[in-house]
């Protein structure tokens, strides 16, 4: 299941082919949208395969700290409900318009906010899906770099985390990594 492992600070940054619903972590990040109601891909399978808890949490959120739906950049906290993972931090990455709506920035605080809440609720290991590749559209090169680099520089600062996991669906996204991997570690 481990293809490639980094080590950054105290920290494994690791690339793996996978389902992230099948990871035995203290937390997975949902690649969610805004409505935090559920929907395709692996907010889609996190919701299914994580059960009714997680909705049921994901609208108390809504209902008493985001109304108008979670901002793009932005992180939320919910148990893990059915998973392995203990807990499920719901993140909003940017839909791609070309590159030019600061469509990057966006997709750095999706992963930066996600770690930092990580750390600010003692979680120690964290797995990733491929923020804003699928339905999003964001092309998966530059979206691998500026995963690999927010992680990277994220883990540089703080030391608190022991693992963080990119979890990839297919050889052909695990390939298009490990070549960001190369420049980036």
């Amino acid at each position: 299941m481990v293809v490639v492992e980094f080590k950054v600070g105290f920290a494994v940054v690791q690339l793996i082919i996978g389902d992230i619903t099948d990871m035995e972590t203290d937390v997975v990040v949902n690649a969610a949208n805004s409505t935090l109601l559920g929907g395709l891909g692996v907010d889609g399978a996190i919701h299914s395969k994580g059960g009714s808890k997680i909705l049921e949490e994901c609208k108390k959120i809504r209902t008493t700290t985001w109304p108008d739906g979670l901002p793009t950049g932005c992180a939320v906290i919910t148990s893990g409900g059915n998973l392995k993972a203990k807990y499920v931090i719901h993140t909003v990455g940017p839909v791609w318009h070309g590159g030019f709506q600061g469509e990057a920035d966006l997709l750095k605080q999706a992963y930066w906010n996600s770690l930092k809440l990580a750390v600010a609720n003692g979680l120690k290991t964290v797995a990733f899906p491929s923020i804003s590749t699928g339905a999003y559209r964001y092309p998966l090169e530059e979206a691998s770099r500026v995963a690999l680099k927010t992680i990277k520089n994220f883990l540089e600062k703080e030391n608190k985390l022991e693992k963080v996991s990119i979890v990839l669906f297919t050889e052909q996204v695990l390939n298009v990594y490990l070549a960001a991997a190369k420049q980036i570690f």
